[in-house]
């Protein structure tokens, strides 16, 4: 199982003058899923070289057992510093796709035109897509090979309206994630805030939160394990 994983370059929350990046627990914990079961992972930015991490992500009351695991592990760590470049990559050799969340996808990834090639060709190619909290925003402008949104008539969601507004970032983020999976066609669902929520559409995957991270990952092996869907 060859997993790409693809974290945020963008630093800047708005024009707040405060960092943003990915957020960190939403890696490290598919991270290790997909490592503990053996996945080959690769990561990737679009810049390259060390992303950017939320701050508030490594924050106390943000730290999990994952979060521990990851600032212990070296080799995690050296790999997360040296990122690659996705514009030097090929869909072709990965088998899936997983986008950690955090504020910084919004700013770069949703309008990454390599993101958004890979997230076409992916799903266009029968290979699993998932993404988690934020990150759902890289679907923004990603297509079917007809030409509609990736999202129009599936089954999915994202970080809510809800939580936006209770981390008070409504009025700074460039879109909200809820709205444009809702503009976009999406059946989007959602759980109580904070409350873990995926769902599994075909070979699209999305989690609505950091609570949902884990779970997101598991079931992007379960796609995998299960192999495409058979042809109509």
């Amino acid at each position: 199982m060859k997993i790409l994983m693809v974290l945020t370059s963008h630093d800047k929350l708005g024009a707040t003058g405060q960092k943003t990046g990915f957020w960190l627990e939403e890696f490290a914990a598919p991270y290790y899923v997909f490592v503990d079961a053996g996945a080959d992972v690769t990561l990737a930015s679009p810049l390259g070289g060390q992303p950017p991490e939320d701050p508030k992500s490594d924050a106390p009351q943000s730290q999990t057992d994952a979060t521990r695991r990851f600032r212990a592990d070296a080799a995690a760590t050296a790999a997360v510093a040296h990122t690659l470049k996705l514009d030097d990559l090929s869909p072709k050799d990965f088998d899936a796709i997983f986008y950690p969340g955090g504020h910084g996808p919004l700013w770069d990834l949703a309008e990454d035109k390599t993101s958004i090639a890979l997230v076409e060709g992916a799903l266009a190619a029968d290979k699993p897509v998932a993404a988690v909290c934020h990150a759902p925003g890289v679907l923004r402008r990603a297509k079917t090979p007809r030409g509609r949104s990736v999202v129009e008539g599936k089954k999915v969601t994202g970080f809510t309206n809800s939580e936006e507004q209770a981390v008070g970032l409504t009025e700074v983020v460039p879109f909200l994630v809820e709205d444009m999976l809702r503009a976009n066609g999406g059946d989007y669902s959602k759980a109580g805030d904070w409350q873990p929520h995926v769902v599994v559409d075909g070979r699209l995957i999305t989690g609505q939160n950091p609570a949902s991270s884990e779970l997101a990952a598991k079931a992007l092996l379960n796609a995998l394990r299960a192999g495409p869907p058979a042809k109509p």
